[in-house]
């Protein structure tokens, strides 16, 4: 085991072992981070769970629907890497707070307006507010974190939460109301941002602090990291697109039992990512990212194997856990590639990486419109394959730890 392998796996062990007892839990140091993600990632979830209400409430079309998933997609994706270098340059501690509070309004909005365009206009709005939270959380979350990677897995794991409750919140809401129902998850989005805005000078206590890793960037290894995200997407939004689809068309299950699929997927998606962060703090971050990708294979061969509609969920649960054990684990890791550039680093892999998968996901369209559902759980088996693969050329980041330069143009 080599010397910069048992620093990656064990962060504190240079510490003294009171001064780790001493340190608060995961939880305790993360929890804000991670409700805000969580209430962020809401406003994503609710975009796909949104649109059926606005095909029967407004009479919207098959493309006019899809054309408002592309603009979240399009706000929330494109812009990341960018505003993560601002982040990186200036800090912008703010924007973190803007951010969450602007994904909540516009898309609240979007249920009150009128005409298409503004409907559209208002959820790219909200697809902008999600890009400016995810390089600036990320890079605050990180500070707050230190080295460990079981509290990067708080924070990550609230997307995770946020993701699952958009549904389970909203479609009551929907259903009983209508298109305009929107509007009521506004509030959570302007309180959190409110408070993320108040503390916003302890996030910079927290970088002051902190150790702060220096070196060289590292871009080889972080655009194999890249593609594994995208891989793990890819995956992810597969599985989360047709796994209701494939409970009824192909299981002869009813639609309370395939609600029960997506739940018991997304419930597994959660643990995964609470999981790959002890993992990790354990082995180390490279071999819990391969770990992932050789879990999901079995996994994912066992969703679309077994028989009956109750077995398979079992493995419903299995593969998000699998899909998700190295989330975290690859938002720490890119962190750590690019030690001078965090908040671009966050802003790809939450971002970027994260978003292609939505991207990806209407080619299992055409796959599924082939060979029906269960014809795209067959492709989803061989994606994590590219996912082992381009495991085996990733490295463990080097360490190298200073006492921290603190920016003061935080604006």
């Amino acid at each position: 085991m080599t010397a910069d392998h048992r620093d990656s796996s064990a962060g504190t062990l240079d510490r003294p072992s009171s001064d780790r007892a001493a340190r608060p839990s995961p939880w305790r140091r993360m929890w804000l981070w991670g409700v805000a993600h969580a209430v962020d990632d809401l406003y994503q979830g609710l975009v796909p769970a949104s649109v059926p209400y606005f095909v029967l409430d407004r009479h919207y079309g098959y493309v006019a629907a899809s054309g408002l998933t592309m603009a979240a997609t399009l706000g929330s994706a494109v812009p990341q890497p960018f505003i993560g270098l601002a982040v990186d340059r200036l800090r912008l501690s703010w924007l973190a707070g803007a951010g969450v509070a602007i994904a909540g309004t516009g898309l609240g909005l979007a249920g009150l307006a009128g005409s298409y365009a503004l409907v559209w206009t208002l959820i790219l709005i909200s697809g902008l507010g999600v890009s400016m939270f995810h390089p600036a959380a990320g890079k605050g979350a990180r500070e707050t974190a230190g080295d460990s990677a079981a509290a990067m897995s708080v924070f990550a794991a609230g997307g995770s939460v946020g993701f699952f409750l958009a549904p389970v919140l909203a479609t009551p809401a929907l259903v009983s109301m209508g298109v305009g129902a929107l509007a009521l998850f506004i509030p959570p989005a302007l309180l959190i941002g409110f408070v993320l805005f108040r503390r916003r000078h302890r996030h910079r206590a927290d970088a002051a602090a902190a150790a702060v890793r220096t070196g060289t960037d590292r871009w080889p290894p972080f655009l194999v990291l890249t593609g594994i995200e995208v891989v793990r997407s890819v995956a992810f939004f597969g599985v989360n697109t047709f796994i209701e689809l494939y409970w009824i068309r192909h299981l002869h299950a009813s639609r309370e039992v395939a609600g029960a699929a997506l739940a018991c997927f997304l419930v597994g998606g959660v643990s995964g990512t609470i999981l790959g962060g002890r993992v990790a703090d354990r082995i180390g971050l490279v071999r819990t990212v391969q770990l992932g990708g050789v879990v999901a294979l079995p996994a994912l061969a066992g969703l679309r194997l077994m028989p009956g509609p109750v077995l398979p969920l079992l493995f419903a649960v299995l593969s998000g856990v699998a899909l998700n054990i190295p989330f975290a684990v690859l938002v720490k890791l890119g962190q750590d590639y690019l030690p001078t550039r965090p908040g671009t680093a966050a802003g790809v892999t939450l971002g970027l990486g994260v978003s292609v998968g939505g991207l990806i996901a209407p080619l299992f369209g055409l796959v599924a419109q082939a060979y029906g559902p269960q014809g795209v759980f067959v492709a989803l088996c061989g994606v994590p394959v590219a996912a082992l693969v381009l495991g085996r050329f990733l490295v463990e980041p080097s360490r190298s730890l200073v006492e921290p330069d603190v920016d003061s143009t935080d604006n």
